[in-house]
């Protein structure tokens, strides 16, 4: 039987405590991310400034193949080079185990079940070959130019088109079926009076963070400590301890500041390589990525091919949705760009088709990369909603809200909160959309043609399970947090502190949330949007056994004696009878009666099981302007605002930041951002910034974005990810203000000026 949501007894658990206590520290205060200070002065120690005593520089060679086999290799010339110590290659690398790919175990964190340079084979062009270390970064570079190596090239499917022809439907797509089918699509859509049938198309995209990628490691015996840039402390950790053939608690991973990540901070070869030469060399060893360097050995989004077909009544009622198509992928990791998931549960209709396959290519891994999947399939869905709203000359909102479902199409499920509809309406008065002509290219000013655009933008909600959290209280009033959980820039230590702060109750000066250390207990990832609840359920559940463990070292001579957890609740740094607050002991005065300097509590979060009683997801919608210049076929963007629907904002602050940097990642997606394959050889060919194009602030317009703030119900603090839903939407958006502006439909990203021109 389910439960209302606004009843249940899980649901009172995950509502935010009511303590109004130090506000300054309070949930939904716009509170400055506490790291910040040591970032701007340069004091945040990153993976690549860790100092250690004989520390050994590393540099990584990489095929010139797409498959095939190492023929030989010659080291000489590189290993007599000055300030050399050690070349490593597969013929003298320790003998280490594949790793376990994600979502084949629960704690896997690598991206494949490749052996890391255990053999000469090769499997995509890019993959390395060697390990030079070297007494300076510049000699290791150098002796790496003097390796000499030939292949034995065999076969290889580099072209997209062509492994389409071999396409497959695998087993799942990141958990979820890869085929969806209700009633008979095909037919509805024929009998449908209004109806858009399209092929959209998307590119390959690297991950290009600010930090590099870099992996410091040393050896200690056989324990292993690695400084990283990781978006997966516990995972790498436990990953690690699968390759080298050792316990988990002998490997470390530190990892306390990222710069940047977007999920292409996993376990990649420089990792592995700079632990097995570290081992070898028995010296401290660092690897830091070139630029080029990540493009060759870090996977990113992949290529699709989707079919978006839409039939609807005269009412503007869907009777029928199909989503198919392909991505590319290699038969030696399972991260298909699941495109087709925010499909199931964006609009009511009669029937629905949806359908993923795979086409196998020679070719690096695929990874996560902002909304794998959401980002590309919004674009694919969005600009076909935009197409069925010209065809039934409906306004693109107006025909939203007549296929707004009451419950999850495909799943039956109820909502766990819904209010799309709400950020639309806030969103188009606050953009002006009422100013809009529907006929595109009916508003010029000079030599540039205007138009406005929408999209919806919407991303699950995900709970990761298995986290735990320790609460430490010290005899001098102060409370530290500790997770194995990481940073990345977007404020959770920040947002964390605020809620144990106003947990307990105490002022935020008092709490200190450490993080990014798998010695801490196990942390989940920080990825999918999860991070924020997951970590949040952990320390609710450290919380609860806190009270309890509060209570037992208070004994009799306390004003709480008698009363239970249940029956307590934290107030003004102590605790307090519920319902009577007059009745308190501080924890200053129970650690110091019972003889205690610090009481530590730790609890594991209890299963999401939320997540299989509901749907749940944030949503927003995207408004966007766009002036296309009528000469050059030049595109600028004035303005955007996004409008979201993502539960509780826990700090406006910190979230005005991710929305933002969502959106310019969408316009990147929109605009610029394309890797450039060579399907003769299976090379990324724009392996740098100069070549790949990410926005820069000349092409970062005004950008606004609102919120609803309306709680979930079901959701720890009522909050759900935020993350990641600022980047889904955005294409779709700009391409429909792009043919509001010009009457050209563009159907392949990213939309350059070349597809505008006459």
């Amino acid at each position: 039987m389910k439960t209302d949501p606004e009843t249940s007894p899980s649901a009172r658990d995950y509502r935010p405590c009511n303590n109004e206590a130090h506000k300054h520290g309070a949930v939904g205060q716009p509170i400055s991310r506490l790291d910040g200070p040591l970032k701007v002065q340069g004091k945040a120690p990153f993976a690549a400034d860790v100092s250690l005593s004989g520390l050994l520089f590393g540099s990584l060679l990489y095929s010139t193949i797409a498959r095939g086999s190492i023929a030989t290799i010659d080291t000489i010339e590189a290993e007599r080079a000055p300030g050399v110590v050690l070349v490593m290659t597969y013929k003298n690398a320790p003998r280490m185990h594949p790793p376990r790919p994600t979502m084949s175990a629960p704690k896997a964190a690598a991206p494949s079940e490749l052996p890391i340079m255990q053999n000469p084979t090769i499997h995509w062009n890019g993959e390395a070959v060697a390990v030079v270390l070297a007494e300076t970064q510049e000699q290791a570079d150098h002796a790496k130019s003097l390796i000499h190596i030939n292949y034995n090239e065999l076969p290889a499917v580099t072209s997209f088109d062509a492994a389409k022809a071999n396409s497959r439907t695998p087993a799942m797509v990141i958990g979820q079926p890869p085929v969806v089918e209700i009633g008979d699509a095909e037919a509805a859509l024929k009998e449908a009076p209004y109806k858009v049938d399209q092929i959209y198309r998307t590119p390959r995209h690297n991950h290009n963070a600010i930090e590099l990628h870099a992996a410091t490691a040393s050896w200690v015996g056989d324990n292993l400590t690695i400084h990283d840039a990781t978006q997966k402390v516990t995972h790498s950790a436990w990953t690690l301890a699968q390759v080298f053939g050792i316990e988990e608690r002998q490997v470390r991973v530190i990892s306390p500041y990222v710069g940047g990540g977007f999920g292409g901070k996993g376990l990649w070869y420089h990792q592995v390589l700079a632990a097995a030469a570290a081992r070898l060399a028995g010296r401290p060893v660092r690897i830091v990525l070139s630029r080029e360097g990540v493009f060759r050995i870090v996977g990113g989004r992949t290529v699709t091919e989707q079919r978006v077909a839409l039939g609807a009544n005269a009412d503007g009622h869907l009777m029928a949705l199909i989503h198919t198509g392909v991505s590319a992928m290699t038969a030696h990791n399972n991260m298909a760009e699941p495109f087709t998931h925010s499909t199931r549960h964006l609009y009511a209709a009669k029937a629905f088709k949806i359908v993923q396959e795979v086409a196998d290519m020679n070719m690096i891994a695929n990874a996560f990369m902002r909304a794998p999947g959401e980002s590309v399939g919004t674009f694919a869905v969005e600009s076909a909603i935009d197409e069925l709203a010209e065809t039934m000359q409906l306004d693109p909102i107006d025909l939203r809200e007549r296929m707004e479902p009451t419950k999850d199409p495909t799943s039956g499920l109820k909502f766990s909160s819904r209010h799309l509809v709400e950020a639309y309406r806030r969103g188009a008065e606050r953009f002006g959309w009422q100013r809009r002509l529907s006929r595109p290219r009916a508003r010029q000013e000079g030599d540039w043609l205007v138009g406005l655009g929408v999209a919806t933008a919407t991303y699950p909600y995900i709970r990761m399970p298995g986290g735990a959290a320790r609460i430490k209280i010290y005899s001098d009033g102060r409370a530290v947090a500790q997770m194995a959980s990481q940073e990345m820039g977007m404020g959770t230590a920040t947002v964390q502190a605020q809620h144990i702060s106003q947990r307990l109750g105490l002022p935020i000066e008092m709490v200190t949330f450490e993080y990014g250390d798998s010695s801490l207990p196990d942390g989940t990832i920080a990825g999918g949007s999860s991070q924020t609840v997951s970590i949040a359920r952990a320390i609710m559940a450290a919380c609860d056994v806190l009270a309890s463990d509060l209570l037992k070292i208070a004994g009799n001579d306390t004003p709480l004696a008698g009363l239970t957890a249940d029956e307590v609740e934290f107030q003004n740094g102590g605790l307090s009878k519920k319902g009577q607050p007059e009745i308190f002991e501080s924890f200053v005065s129970i650690l110091r009666r019972a003889g205690r300097d610090v009481l530590a509590s730790e609890a594991a979060a209890p299963p999401p099981l939320e997540m299989k009683e509901y749907s749940m997801h944030s949503w927003g919608a995207h408004f966007c302007e766009a002036r296309v210049n009528t000469l050059t076929g030049e595109i600028r963007i004035p303005r955007i605002l996004g409008s979201y629907d993502c539960g509780r904002i826990l700090n406006p602050k910190t979230a005005t930041s991710q929305f933002k940097g969502g959106i310019i990642m969408g316009l990147g997606l929109a605009l610029t951002e394309e890797t450039l394959f060579d399907e003769r050889s299976g090379r990324i060919m724009n392996r740098s910034l100069a070549e790949y194009h990410v926005p820069v602030h000349l092409d970062v317009p005004d950008i606004d974005v609102i919120w609803t703030d309306i709680p979930d119900p079901c959701s720890p603090l009522g909050a759900r990810g935020i993350g990641e839903i600022g980047i889904t939407g955005v294409g779709a958006a700009v391409a429909n203000a792009i043919y509001n502006a010009t009457g050209k439909r563009v159907h392949d990203l990213p939309i350059t000026l070349d597809k505008l021109l006459d």
